[in-house]
């Protein structure tokens, strides 16, 4: 499936108008309306950032998939 992803702002009429598409005339697509929380954003990119540091820790690339799947697994029944 290709996917086209655009931002736009509702206008005074609350309306969008969504022009200039890739696609053919004719071309049936399915549209999806997503709310941006702006105020998420920078959230977002710190959350990011966290995780590539953590990636980049020597000790994170001798973990193996398992450990991983059991670390996951002993929380969530510590949390039931």
């Amino acid at each position: 499936m290709t996917s086209y992803k655009t931002y736009l702002t509702v206008d005074e009429s609350n309306q969008i108008i969504v022009s200039n598409l890739p696609f053919k005339p004719g071309q049936k697509v399915e549209v999806r309306i997503e709310v941006v929380d702006e105020n998420k954003q920078p959230l977002v990119k710190e959350l990011q950032n966290l995780f590539k540091e953590i990636q980049a820790l020597p000790s994170s690339k001798n973990i193996t998939e398992e450990e991983i799947v059991a670390e996951i697994e002993a929380y969530r029944q510590q949390n039931q």
